[in-house]
């Protein structure tokens, strides 16, 4: 705060002790009838640009980017009258200036107490009295404005003014509180400013650069330290007696001082539990033993004993098998109190039902194995670049297969049946597939883990195929049902307890590593989904974790103190030392102790580029022989965008995209996926692409014309780029006939080797394949020509170099109703046959709250019985997919290691402006000069991908001197319209079927 507004601020407060609140600004008018009304403060008076997004009750909701404007202003702040629903119970309010939300989370009113509430700016408690206010012209303790980032050194966005003095409070009792003559209650110590600015101290808080260093003096730097258990605060008083205060965020300070490198949890020795907690801001630590999972008193209680920041206890060969709780004493931010209160182990490696203890559990224990666990042999890996991944929800592959046991479906236990499914994951391996992809299996807060309480839709046939009754009916069983992703984690080192037979002791843990010893037994590597960059829960709530022990620390916090929700829940922040140590251990638990092979990490663009790095070289030191892992061939890859509080390396060179070219670690590639389909998750469903009819057959969003021809012209490059595992250094001739590269082509290329692309067309957010090609279909489009849309688009992720990567059923003609965000839409719109008998085209229109804009354009495709694959179309495309995979695992060409393997060996044909529109022509080569071969039998292979609707010709005088032939794999395969495809050597041309990919090689 400046010393004009410091002035002001304190002239505003001796004014309005002294003047009626008139004097100020008019009293609100009395409350009108079915009107709702909201009051906003801020110490500063700065309302401008604020704004209230009103949804729930509101009669009119408002749009994000639209926020509603104050009705008015009075002595307390501005107030927002709402015209509410009849019936209404709540008002949703979030108060923003553009993104920046103020506190933070979701807010509501309950109107069944009342229809007016206060929200104090910074405050997460909506009040339904009126707040005092009067103190805030002199600071805050509410917020954490100021940083304490090491041991002697303060960050605080407030100028240096001349005078002004600067203090650090600390109160063992949390006794400290702002009034007009600065902090009172607790110690105090001195701080002085520091005029010049450290390069190294901004490298580790790049966004707090520009705040004011202040500095402990030596002598009160051990004092000092020793308030980290304390409620801290900083103040600075002016000469013309202003001043201001707020509360510290702490992490920096504990990662330079209070930072531990050895083992936590429970660790087990000759049969003997050690227990560790790292806890640096708790006063006292208590470990609760309890006999069983629900049993009402602790049997033991042990105080932990305090060592190096951490506590500890050395506990009993007997308490295995039995439950414990951490009981912790600590200053809660959130409450601004010293809470004791009870919390699981962030280190659980067991637990009770819905994650309430943890459970004491030696992970070699012989019990928590299944027979022949330590004899699990992996499937054979060369190269990452071999990787071919499929993306599948452990509940959406049983649940509703009738040829798994009844007490399986849904489960763990299902991978290790006699079923439809894994026949179906058996044949894909065979065929190429070298690795599933599980949907979060981590123990995550969403779903009820005791079964008694579930409720299921049952059989929603008996609706019409274009009815809003079964989206209804899924709908009201949200949340008391067993279905959810899980990206919600509460305990990331324990198996969800939801997919096990028994979520109470070792069943879940047994389970879990039976299933991957399953899917190793069908030639198939697991991957985790891993969700890191969020917690479910935070402060006090009953699902919150980590922040109930060391508050404020391991969730990522905005300038004002509030955590962030970027991610859509409580943000963590993994540039802190311990965060980034706890991801660390997990993950190498997740490799050795459930021989895990890879990893996908949700939003990964919210972790820093330096924590994969350390994550990645962790893993490369793991060996077969001394921890049975092949560390070097543990995949890693994840969502590499860019947005939220960390976005343009705001906190640090953050794992996105572009920032993860050279460190091998893979990102989805985004840009091939949008030129396939055509559009975004953002634009119109119906909008074209490469595979869904853009230019050759128009539709209801696209029309077609010289627009559309450039449009694909510019979608097919991102394609080729894509195929080329999306290298910047890619060197091609782009649609307009220039010599360009993948980054300069709109920055599509980003990857500097090709395992860090991810090739895909569809995964499990937004609508399938088949559900964007229902949509973006010109509606003359019969039901042949879709399915070969979807073979198409297939065959481009599997072609290409990089990872190719598959959503499970997309082989099947999967659809989900056309919903664009299935996350908690039931069984009834997950699932998936495995039979191959039906892909449940026509199970009722999506859920009203992420696709009611889209229903009068959806309701009549879904009505439309001509456009129901049968077992044919199904095997079709199943039998297609199986070929692509066995051309791609067959011929090394598709499976380059370098960047300049890829430069050297892969080239286009068929472009620049007069090229054929959707049509692809890649050459890839073996015998290059300068380059070893690779040993494979094909040495030249060309790929045609054909998105034109009837046949395309290709020649070329050179091909005159190869003797081409169709692939094998297709020439034997399952689909008939390939074998059409046809190679006139005394030509040189190639001619391909129309919505067709043909692979030609030669000796």
């Amino acid at each position: 705060m400046s010393f004009k507004r410091s002035f002001v601020a304190a002239l505003l407060l001796a004014l309005a002790s002294v003047l009626p609140a008139a004097a100020s600004a008019a009293a609100a008018p009395p409350l009108g009838p079915d009107t709702a009304r909201i009051h906003y403060h801020r110490p500063r008076a700065d309302y401008d640009g604020w704004g209230a997004h009103l949804w729930d009750g509101a009669k009119t909701e408002t749009p994000w980017t639209a926020a509603a404007t104050p009705t008015g202003r009075d002595d307390y702040g501005v107030w927002w009258d709402v015209p509410l629903k009849a019936g209404a119970t709540r008002l949703g309010v979030i108060v923003h200036k553009g993104d920046q939300k103020d506190p933070g989370p979701d807010q509501f009113l309950d109107l069944t107490k009342q229809k007016e509430a206060w929200i104090v700016s910074g405050k997460n408690e909506l009040s339904y009295t009126k707040p005092d206010v009067s103190a805030l012209a002199f600071g805050d303790l509410s917020r954490a404005k100021a940083h304490w980032v090491n041991r002697n050194t303060l960050l605080w966005n407030v100028p240096p003014t001349e005078g002004a003095t600067f203090a650090l409070h600390g109160s063992a009792t949390a006794s400290l509180r702002v009034t007009k003559d600065g902090v009172t209650g607790g110690e105090t110590v001195p701080l002085s400013v520091e005029r010049e600015t450290s390069p190294e101290l901004f490298a580790n808080f790049p966004y707090l650069k520009g705040y004011t260093i202040l500095k402990l003096s030596i002598p009160d730097q051990a004092r000092s330290q020793s308030w980290l258990r304390n409620q801290l605060a900083i103040s600075v008083r002016y000469p013309d007696g202003s001043g201001d205060a707020t509360s510290l965020q702490i992490p920096g300070v504990l990662d330079d001082v209070c930072r531990w490198r050895g083992a936590l949890g429970v660790t087990w020795a000759g049969g003997t539990p050690t227990v560790r907690l790292w806890a640096p801001t708790a006063q006292k630590v208590r470990l609760l033993v309890f006999d069983g999972p629900r049993t009402a008193q602790p049997v033991e209680t042990v105080d932990l004993a305090r060592e190096s920041w951490t506590y500890v206890a050395q506990g009993k060969p007997g308490w295995k098998g039995k439950y414990y709780l951490y009981e912790v004493t600590v200053y809660t931010p959130s409450t601004q109190r010293i809470e004791t209160v009870t919390a699981t182990d962030p280190y659980s490696r067991g637990l009770a039902r819905n994650g309430e203890r943890s459970l004491f559990v030696d992970l070699d224990d012989p019990t928590t194995m299944p027979t022949g666990w330590l004899q699990t042999k992996k499937p054979a890996l060369a190269a990452l670049e071999d990787a071919v991944v499929y993306e599948l929800h452990v509940r959406d592959f049983s649940a509703s297969d009738a040829t798994v046991p009844a007490a399986h479906r849904g489960t763990y236990l299902a991978f290790s049946d006699a079923s439809d499914g894994t026949k179906h994951l058996r044949a894909l391996a065979e065929a190429g597939l070298t690795h599933v992809h599980l949907l979060p299996a981590f123990d995550f807060a969403t779903v009820n883990e005791d079964r008694s309480t579930w409720r299921d839709a049952g059989d929603l046939s008996q609706y019409p195929p274009d009815s809003d009754q079964q989206q209804a009916a899924a709908q009201k069983l949200r949340g008391v049902d067993g279905f959810n992703w899980g990206y919600d984690p509460q305990h990331y080192g324990v198996p969800e307890g939801s997919y096990a037979s028994d979520p109470d002791g070792v069943a879940r843990i047994v389970e879990f590593r039976r299933m991957v010893q399953s899917l190793a037994g069908m030639g198939l590597r697991t991957v985790m989904d891993v969700v890191y960059n969020h917690t479910h829960a935070n402060g006090l709530a009953p699902a919150s974790v980590l922040d109930r022990i060391v508050p404020g620390y391991y969730q990522r916090l905005n300038a004002e103190g509030a955590i962030e929700n970027s991610t859509c829940c409580s943000n963590t922040a993994s540039e802190h030392f311990m965060m980034h140590k706890l991801v660390l251990d997990d993950l190498l638990h997740w490799a050795r102790d459930y021989h895990v092979d890879g990893f996908r990490f949700d939003l990964m663009g919210h972790h820093m580029r330096a924590n994969l790095e350390g994550w990645r070289a962790a893993f490369d030191t793991l060996t077969l022989e001394k921890h049975g892992v092949e560390g070097a061939k543990i995949l890693m890859y994840g969502e590499g965008w860019d947005f939220g509080e960390v976005s343009g390396n705001k906190r640090g060179v953050n794992a996105t995209q572009r920032n993860m070219a050279g460190s091998g670690v893979g990102t989805f590639n985004d840009r091939i996926r949008d030129a396939i389909r055509g559009g975004s998750p953002f634009t119109d469903r119906r909008e074209q692409g490469f595979a869904t009819g853009l230019f050759s057959m128009p539709g209801e969003f696209n029309r077609g014309g010289d627009g559309d021809r450039a449009k694909l012209l510019g979608l097919t490059d991102r394609i080729r780029v894509g195929l080329a595992g999306n290298l910047a250094a890619y060197a091609f001739t782009d649609a307009r006939g220039n010599a360009t590269t993948g980054a300069a082509l709109g920055g599509t290329g980003y990857a500097s080797m090709p395992r860090e692309a991810v090739n895909y067309a569809e995964a499990h957010d937004n609508e399938t394949m088949w559900d964007k090609i229902m949509m973006a279909a010109p509606a003359s489009a019969t039901l042949a020509q879709r399915v070969r849309m979807q073979i198409l688009a297939l065959s481009l992720p599997a072609l290409g170099q990089g990872m190719p990567f598959f959503h499970a059923g997309g082989e099947l003609l999967r659809t989900k109703s056309m919903d664009a965000d299935s996350y908690d839409s039931g069984d009834w719109f997950n699932r998936v046959d495995w039979s191959g008998t039906t892909n449940h085209w026509g199970m009722g229109r999506p859920g009203a709250e992420k696709n009611k804009d889209r229903w009068p354009f959806m309701k009549p495709l879904l009505a439309r019985k001509d456009l129901v694959p049968g077992p044919a179309e199904l095997a079709l495309s199943r039998g297609a997919f199986s070929d692509f995979l066995r051309v791609r695992r067959s011929t090394p060409l598709f499976r380059l290691r370098t960047a300049d393997d890829v430069n050297a060996r892969v080239k286009f044909m068929n472009t620049g402006p007069m090229q054929t529109p959707g049509l692809i022509v890649m050459t890839l080569a073996d015998g290059v000069n300068g380059l070893p071969s690779l040993g494979s039998k094909w040495k030249r292979v060309i790929v045609l991908c054909n998105a034109n609707p009837g046949e395309v010709t290709f020649a070329y005088p050179g091909f005159t001197q190869v003797a081409f032939t169709l692939h094998p794999a297709q020439a034997a395969g399952a689909d008939p319209v390939v074998k059409g495809a046809a190679f006139d050597r005394a030509r040189g041309a190639i001619t391909v079927p129309g919505l067709t990919t043909a692979v030609f090689v030669a000796e």
